[in-house]
């Protein structure tokens, strides 16, 4: 790191290096993110010509803390309002504080008491930089944070900068587009109280020639599971800088006297060879870093919603259970209907005591049968909602998010709990831990099915704090209840993939994809997926065919080749499917099973070649080739499909005995075998001979 008295620092990783310098005014700003540099050539970075301590106004300000003040025209990413009403700040620079792997930049308010810091924490495994702002109120009087965004990144300027981002709605997550960043500001986020299913908190920016394999890409993630806002701008010159935090306009957040406030972590990476060399990167950090069990393997479970959904007896759960079990699944997940009144959608949410008609001897009888055949045993719950119907409601109406003098509008017969409150927090987390204590549960599937709307706290002074202190409170529940059952497994679902980012994989171990579980439409879905979260965390499920949404008819083993590229599960009505469906999933289940340590924890690339895409994972010598091809032109035959392997190595498909030259395969690539007909796949396991 160059010497401080330079005022000039960087932050480095195993192969880059995020160059910081505070000016003459004190303004931090931004000199290089890209390849590692040693400390003399940072240093260089202060003799370009180009100097930054030289401001005029109208040219592109790069400023890593991008403050509201004097000539900053553009998106400011820290925005307070006195009490006195004063809103811009004049930062003085105090201190640099290195700590524990933390590099950290101390700001005081030249006038008003307020402490700003800006923190970078590294890892010596990763090329990640992880990024928060930290407020402190020093005074005694209230001060309103009107944004707070946790990094402003500092591209290289580029000629012709190119967004990556994952839009998208309900059933159709994480779609993967790429567009010429235009100028000014493009902004993407979420004002619906979760991560939402329109945008995911992650962009990547390249110069626009970038492939999978080679090209410079500079990506940022923001972990957080509430409102949020990404903002890109482009300069005249083609400069970059991309901002992320939580929070969304018109709200703000009251910082009282003696108080602080600190961001989510937005994370930052920069790669010279390409996407899938991001993506991995990401997943690399999200098994190291992020996830509280990374080295486990999922276990291949079953669900029951689509097969029985509200209609069903502990009973038929059981004989579903055994059907499940002879597969070969893993967990077995009772979803929704097994509570209060909950016969259907309109009643029962918030009273989460067993239905007495379907479980007069409680839940003890089945989770005994589901063990007793050698599964795990989950549950579904959607404890941030409450029924009008229900008991919770009756008792406590004030309870949901409302506003005086407005409706209260339902989505799915269904209000959301204001868990801002305290007693509400707490309340939520007594039944959940009652629940868990009371019976041998292994798995929770957590569910959050609507929006805010109509997002009040009548009565309270800092009404606008239920949009941060909700997705807090969450996480504060979920540690403890992880705390206190050690054992207890989470997967995230928020109608599919509503809630889906680091913040969340904190503190769950999966996440459910999306409500669309149709194979076809699944493999984009899944590809924007992997841009950022690892196959280790994403639920994927084999459901009937016609499938129940699109109506579409698959072949069985296409359904499942998608579905063992995340975590495999079981979602289909199998007291429906045929002996012969049922023998050949089983089949199916034993192969992922076989490959699932390197699909899950191994190094995910993406393949094409023509009409036939799939994708690889390599872990130690193992490498898993998934493909599938959805329709067959013109009764060509199929192109080979170049693998990423070692020229000099060879390798074995485990099921043929054939040996395959590395070289052969990088260059011209593998035969698949796919059947002629539509929707064709395969899954080809590979080992290197020694």
């Amino acid at each position: 790191m160059p010497a401080p008295d330079t005022r000039l620092w960087s932050i480095d990783t195993p192969n880059t290096s995020y160059v910081v310098a505070v000016d003459d005014h004190d303004r931090l700003r931004g000199l290089h993110w890209g390849p590692r540099l040693s400390a003399e050539q940072a240093l260089a970075l202060l003799e370009l010509p180009e100097s930054p301590f030289r401001p005029v106004i109208g040219r592109e300000p790069r400023y890593d803390l991008s403050t509201g003040s004097a000539f900053q025209y553009g998106h400011n990413g820290l925005q307070v309002r006195f009490a006195d009403g004063t809103r811009d700040l004049e930062l003085a620079f105090t201190e640099a504080v290195e700590a524990d792997g933390d590099l950290a930049f101390v700001f005081t308010d030249r006038h008003y008491p307020l402490e700003v810091r800006t923190r970078y924490r590294t890892h010596p495994d990763s090329d990640v930089i992880e990024r928060t702002l930290e407020l402190r109120n020093s005074g005694t009087e209230p001060i309103e944070v009107v944004r707070a965004d946790s990094a402003t990144w500092v591209v290289p300027g580029l000629d012709e900068p190119r967004l990556s981002q994952l839009h998208g709605e309900w059933g159709a997550e994480t779609q993967l587009t790429r567009t010429t960043i235009p100028y000014g500001e493009t902004v993407i986020g979420s004002r619906r109280g979760i991560t939402g299913h329109q945008s995911n908190p992650w962009v990547a920016v390249d110069d626009g020639t970038a492939t999978e394999t080679a090209g410079p890409v500079w990506s940022t993630a923001l972990a957080w599971s509430g409102t949020w806002r990404i903002t890109v701008e482009k300069g005249p010159t083609g400069s970059v800088t991309v901002s992320a935090g939580f929070g969304h306009d018109p709200i703000a957040i009251r910082l009282d006297g003696g108080a602080t406030l600190e961001t989510p972590v937005a994370a930052g990476l920069h790669t010279a060879h390409g996407f899938a060399a991001a993506a991995s990167a990401w997943h690399d950090y999200a098994l190291a870093h992020v996830l509280p069990h990374p080295g486990e393997v999922r276990p291949v479970l079953y669900n029951s919603w689509e097969a029985t959904e509200f209609d069903f007896t502990a009973e038929d759960q059981m004989r579903l259970a055994d059907r499940a079990a002879a597969m070969g699944c893993e967990l077995f997940v009772m979803d929704d209907g097994w509570f209060g009144a909950r016969v259907n959608d309109r009643a029962g949410l918030g009273d989460w005591t067993p239905n007495p008609d379907r479980f007069p001897d409680g839940l003890g009888p089945l989770i005994k049968h589901v063990h007793g055949l050698g599964m795990r045993f989950g549950i579904w719950v959607e404890p941030e909602m409450v029924n009008p119907d229900s008991d919770l409601y009756r008792a406590h109406p004030d309870w949901v998010y409302h506003q005086p003098h407005r409706r209260r509008s339902e989505v799915r017969q269904q209000l959301v709990l204001n868990l801002a409150r305290r007693d509400v927090a707490d309340h939520i987390h007594a039944r959940l831990d009652e629940l868990l204590s009371g019976n041998e549960i292994d798995f929770v599937k957590w569910d959050m099915n609507r929006p805010f709307t109509e997002a009040g706290w009548p009565g309270d002074e800092d009404p606008d704090r239920l949009w941060f202190d909700h997705t807090r409170n969450l996480y504060a529940i979920l540690d403890r209840l992880r705390a206190d059952h050690p054992s207890l497994r989470i997967e995230s679902c928020s109608s599919g993939g509503g809630r889906v980012d680091f913040g969340i994989l904190r503190r769950t171990d999966q996440v459910w994809t999306s409500d669309n579980t149709d194979a076809v439409d699944r493999i984009a879905i899944q590809d924007g997926f992997a841009q950022v979260y690892p196959a280790r965390v994403m639920g994927a499920w084999v459901t009937d065919s016609p499938n129940p949404l699109t109506r579409r008819e698959v072949p069985l083993d296409f359904r499942f080749h998608v579905a063992m590229a995340g975590v495999l599960a079981v979602g289909g009505d199998l007291r429906i499917w045929s002996d012969e469906e049922q023998a050949r999933g089983a089949e199916l289940v034993a192969d992922y099973k076989r490959v699932r340590p390197t699909v899950q924890l191994g190094r995910r690339r993406p393949l094409r070649a023509g009409n036939v895409t799939g994708v690889q994972y390599d872990r130690g010598d193992t490498t898993v080739v998934l493909a599938w091809r959805k329709a067959r032109d013109f009764a060509y035959p199929d192109p080979l499909l170049k693998l990423h392997v070692d020229r000099d190595a060879r390798y074995r498909e485990v099921r043929s005995g054939r040996v395959h030259h590395g070289a052969i395969l990088a260059s011209h690539g593998l035969e698949l075998g796919l059947a002629p007909a539509d929707y064709a796949s395969a899954m080809i396991e590979l080992t290197r001979e020694p």
